[in-house]
């Protein structure tokens, strides 16, 4: 809707009513933006027909998780929505219920026979993955439960790289004078956080250096690692404070940092603190985060042409793809 309200001159909100029916708006305006949207290719919306390209089927994106709470899943879908529609698909967003997880069951909404494909991301329970790879429709997962790559899942998969770029922040710390090394985050979580721990052991192993779980906190993900006082308790109860603290996202590493911060020690002189996802708010906590920055939204279009091609060629073989994630130097290590 930006792309089409900055050619046409016009603001958002105004292109937003053409294509939602909603407040008055000229009908000279509303040709003006209903003409642009197809001179741009925008076929997501069909407004009476004037957009009017035939659709090449309807995508499922099937989510735990609301995806617009999260920087990932948000620039991640408003890709994969753009790239979907260009290809000439139509998406809709499914929500998988705790009793629908349990239960292993499509959301009730979901009626399959108006589906060509499926992509699950935020989905990590293993045997509600294995039923929707049971279903017969062509499917591709963005993340997974850990340790998938051990398995022969038959569907694709899209990750972002975790192992070489958590090594390579591991790797930093240590030439930043680092010896003794904590990892927060549960690493049975999903694959990337299992992944991410890997890195996390590689780097230190290649370095001749110990791992100590004594100074890890790995408790079960929830909401308590957003809970500052709880991290405390926990930076409390370690038998010794490690050098650097490598979290297994954005999210964890911030909150560390407060608690850190709250314990009196100064970051990164007394601890170093790395994170993962390249979070928007990773460069503007004191100090900045050092961190790798995961491409989502190259990851939403990639996973949009990857599960169109399996639609129009079901039994290519299956894609297992790693998308490259990038180191940033912050202030929070040496």
């Amino acid at each position: 809707m930006q792309d089409i309200a900055d050619a046409c001159g016009l603001s958002r909100n105004t292109v937003s009513k053409v294509f939602n029916g909603r407040g008055s708006v000229p009908e000279s305006t509303k040709s003006l933006v209903i003409n642009k949207a197809r001179e741009l290719g925008y076929y997501q919306y069909s407004i009476d027909g004037v957009v009017g390209k035939k659709q090449n089927g309807n995508i499922a994106l099937l989510t735990q998780h609301k995806l617009l709470s999260h920087s990932f899943g948000a620039y991640f879908l408003s890709s994969f929505t753009d790239q979907i529609s260009r290809l000439g698909y139509t998406m809709q967003m499914y929500e998988v219920s705790p009793e629908d997880l349990l239960n292993r069951k499509l959301p009730a909404l979901l009626d399959l026979e108006h589906v060509v494909g499926i992509v699950g991301i935020e989905l990590f329970d293993r045997e509600y993955i294995e039923m929707v790879c049971s279903l017969g429709k062509p499917t591709v997962f963005v993340d997974s439960y850990p340790h998938v790559v051990e398995e022969l899942i038959q569907c694709d998969f899209v990750s972002m790289e975790n192992v070489t770029s958590e090594a390579s922040l591991v790797g930093h710390m240590i030439s930043g004078g680092a010896k003794h090394f904590g990892f927060v985050g549960d690493i049975e979580h999903c694959n990337s956080f299992y992944e991410r721990w890997i890195g996390f052991c590689e780097a230190l192993n290649a370095a001749g250096l110990p791992l100590n779980r004594d100074v890890c906190i790995l408790a079960e993900d929830g909401d308590l690692y957003g809970d500052v006082d709880w991290l405390v308790e926990q930076l409390d109860a370690l038998p010794y404070m490690p050098d650097a603290f490598v979290c297994a996202n954005d999210f964890l590493a911030i909150r560390i940092m407060t608690a850190l911060k709250r314990k009196g020690l100064s970051i990164p002189s007394d601890v170093m603190v790395t994170g993962f996802g390249g979070l928007p708010e990773s460069t503007v906590v004191e100090p900045s985060l050092t961190t790798a920055k995961i491409p989502s939204s190259e990851i939403g279009r990639f996973t949009a042409t990857l599960i169109t091609k399996r639609v129009q060629q079901p039994d290519f073989p299956y894609h297992w793809t790693y998308v490259k994630t990038t180191p940033i130097w912050g202030n929070s290590t040496r």
